[in-house]
C-alpha cells in the first residue's frame, strides 16, 4: 500500500464544505416546500440503471456523455444523465401503484460527461417536476406556473420561453423538410450558444439557402406572445391544434397573471434537444443574468413511458427540471445567495461541568424555533473571547454566556457584530430571537 495518496477530486466533481452545503439544502428545501404546495409527491430510483433504459431514447449527445461501464456481473450499466428517463422507466413498472394523473417530484444528482463551464458540472444536481398520465394543456399550464412560484419563492425574477415541437414540425413539413427533423432541432437549438451565423450555416449545409432563411424566418419572428405566435400560424400553413394548444395556454396565463403577461415569453427558437419532447416546450432565464442561459428547461413528452411499457395506450407526461448548480452560480453573480449559517446563536461553554445545563438551555430555545449551538470546550471566562470569535466565523448574530444562576434569573446575550452584551432572563432572549 502507498505511504501516501494525494487527496483530489475529478474534473467536474466538488466538495462541499459546510457554507456552501448550507446554502444548497436551504435552497432546496424551498423548492421542495413550493412543490408541496401544488400537491407534487417525492420519489427517487436508482443512480445507476442498465445502459439500454437510460439510451432507449436519449438521442443527441447523450450516448457520448454517458458514464456508461460494464459492472462485475459483466452487466453493460450506466449513471442516470437526468431523471426523466429513469421516471419513465419507473412509471412504466409501477403504473399499477399509481393514481393518475401522478405528480411528482424528484431531486436528485446526475451523471454527465461533457465539457465543464460557469455553472455546469460533470456531477450535478437537478430538481424535477413531472406530471404524468394527462394530455391537458391545463397541464402543460401548472408545470410552467410552478416554474414561475418557484422563481418567486427564491426571490428572482425570470422569463419563461415556450415553443411547441408539434408546430415546428408541422412548419417543417410544411416547406417540405420533415425529412431532416431531427438535424434540424438539433441546429436551431444551438442558436444561442453557435449564433445566428454559424446556425445560418448548418441550416444551409442541411437544407439549402432558401429554406434555410424561412427556418431563420419562422425561430426569429418578434412581438408579444399573440403577435409571434400568429406569425408562426401562418408559416406553418395556417391553424392547427398546436397553435391552439398554444392560444389556449396564452389564455390561462393571462388568467393566472391577471393580464401581467411579462413573464411568459413565445420564443420558437426553443426546441429542446432531447429526441423525447413532442409537444409544448420551455426554458426559463432569469431576467438580471440571461447569458447563464436556461436554469429551468421541459416539455411535453407523450409517449415515453411507452417505450418501457408493452401497453398500447400511450402514457402522456409533461415535466421540467431546475439545474440547482447553475441556479447557485447565477444567483451568488447576482449577490443574492442566501446566508449560510443555520444558527443564530451560539451558547458558550464555560464550564463542561455544567455541560447538561447548558443542553437545557439549547432545548427551550430549540422548543421555540431558535436554532442553537451548543459549544463543547470549555475555556474558562478569561478566554471566552476564543468562543466569540468561533461564533462570529460561523456567522452567528449572538453568543449566550451561561452562569451558575438558576435559569430563570439574568443571563448574558451577547451581540456578535455590535460588540454589546445584555442581562435577560431566558424568557426574553426567546422574545428576542423567536422567528415571527
Amino acid at each position: 500500500m502507498a505511504d501516501y495518496i494525494e487527496p483530489r477530486v475529478l474534473k467536474g466533481f466538488r466538495d462541499f464544505l459546510p457554507a456552501s452545503e448550507t446554502i444548497r439544502r436551504g435552497l432546496t428545501e424551498k423548492i421542495e416546500d413550493c412543490f408541496r404546495s401544488f400537491g407534487f409527491a417525492p420519489i427517487d430510483t436508482p443512480a445507476l440503471e442498465y445502459a439500454d433504459i437510460l439510451l432507449g431514447k436519449g438521442g443527441g449527445e447523450t450516448e457520448k456523455q454517458i458514464y456508461r461501464f460494464r459492472d462485475n456481473g459483466d452487466r453493460d450499466v450506466a449513471l442516470r444523465f437526468d431523471l426523466t428517463v429513469p421516471f419513465a422507466r419507473f412509471t412504466a413498472q409501477h403504473s399499477g401503484e399509481l393514481t393518475f394523473p401522478f405528480k411528482r417530484y424528484h431531486i436528485a444528482k446526475v451523471w454527465r460527461g461533457e465539457n465543464t463551464q460557469r455553472g455546469r458540472y460533470r456531477e450535478f444536481t437537478q430538481c424535477d417536476f413531472d406530471i404524468i398520465g394527462s394530455d391537458s394543456v391545463t397541464a402543460d399550464f401548472e408545470i410552467i406556473l410552478l416554474i414561475r412560484s418557484v422563481m418567486k419563492k427564491l426571490g428572482v425574477d425570470v422569463s419563461i420561453h415556450v415553443n411547441h415541437r408539434g408546430l415546428f414540425n408541422r412548419f417543417l413539413s410544411h416547406i417540405g423538410q420533415n425529412g431532416k427533423l431531427t438535424d434540424v432541432l438539433r441546429a436551431v437549438d444551438k442558436l444561442s450558444k453557435t449564433g445566428e451565423e454559424e446556425t445560418q450555416k448548418s441550416l444551409i449545409e442541411l437544407t439549402g439557402k432558401e429554406n434555410a432563411e424561412k427556418i431563420l424566418q419562422f425561430i426569429k419572428a418578434k412581438g408579444n406572445f399573440s403577435q409571434v405566435l400568429d406569425r408562426v400560424t401562418e408559416l406553418s400553413g395556417g391553424m392547427s391544434e398546436e397553435a391552439q394548444r398554444l392560444a389556449c395556454l396564452r389564455q390561462y396565463m393571462a388568467d393566472a397573471s391577471e393580464g401581467d403577461m411579462e413573464t411568459f415569453v413565445f420564443n420558437p427558437s426553443i426546441t429542446r434537444g432531447l429526441d423525447y419532447y413532442t409537444g409544448v416546450v420551455f426554458e426559463t432565464f432569469l431576467t438580471e443574468l440571461p447569458d447563464i442561459g436556461s436554469i429551468c428547461s421541459g416539455g411535453r413528452y407523450d409517449n415515453l413511458a411507452g417505450l418501457y411499457s408493452k401497453e398500447k395506450n400511450p402514457i402522456s407526461g409533461v415535466g421540467t427540471s431546475i439545474g440547482l448548480d447553475r441556479l447557485i452560480a447565477a444567483l451568488e453573480s447576482l449577490d443574492k445567495l442566501p446566508c449560510a449559517n443555520t444558527c443564530a446563536l451560539a451558547i458558550a461553554c464555560v464550564n463542561s461541568e455544567h455541560s447538561g445545563q447548558y443542553q437545557n438551555l439549547a432545548q427551550k430555545l430549540r422548543q421555540q424555533g431558535i436554532n442553537c449551538e451548543v459549544f463543547t470546550d470549555p475555556c474558562g471566562e478569561k478566554q471566552l473571547v476564543k468562543q466569540f470569535v468561533l461564533a462570529e466565523k460561523k456567522g452567528m448574530r449572538y453568543i449566550l454566556i451561561p452562569s451558575d444562576n438558576p435559569p430563570n434569573v439574568k443571563l448574558t446575550l451577547r451581540d456578535i457584530s455590535a460588540r454589546k452584551n445584555e442581562e435577560l432572563t431566558i424568557n426574553e432572549i426567546i422574545n428576542k430571537l423567536k422567528p415571527v
